[in-house]
């Protein structure tokens, strides 16, 4: 990626994560993955003071306690994080989640492919996005100064 801040991956199935990790890995992404297993556990992340804000999120939608919708809708609307861009990673090819997705200003939606070759893929065509994607000044000074 092109910042060198962490990537934060909220998502509850953990061969999911593992396939991400091995994937990132292959295509030598040198960005730390941080990893929460539901909106209220990436909340947490996010306001600690501890951790650096994400250079980007991938987010799941169905998760336990507080799902991928409800925490998008939270963190758009805080005046800190609500330009990390999030790319939505689900196995949801509903319309209506796509719709509401979009509607809280996401950057991407993709559908999780059922193979790791084509887990891969994915994750080559988020990290290519992201590497060629110009951000705003601010964001980027606000996710390295943290």
């Amino acid at each position: 990626m092109k910042s060198n801040g962490p990537i934060l991956l909220v998502e509850d199935d953990e061969v999911d994560v593992m396939t991400i990790r091995r994937a990132l890995k292959l295509l030598k992404v040198s960005n730390p993955l941080d990893v929460a297993g539901n909106g209220e556990e990436a909340l947490e992340y996010l306001h600690n003071s501890e951790t650096s804000l994400p250079c980007i999120i991938l987010l799941d939608l169905n998760m336990p306690r507080m799902g991928g919708l409800e925490f998008l809708g939270i963190i758009k609307q805080d005046p800190i994080l609500h330009r990390i861009p999030v790319i939505i990673l689900t196995s949801s090819r509903q319309e209506q989640d796509r719709i509401a997705s979009f509607d809280k200003n996401i950057a991407g939606y993709m559908v999780k492919p059922v193979s790791d070759e084509q887990f891969v893929e994915v994750v080559r065509t988020i990290n290519l996005y992201w590497t060629l994607s110009e951000m705003p000044v601010d964001v980027e000074a606000e996710v390295e100064d943290d």
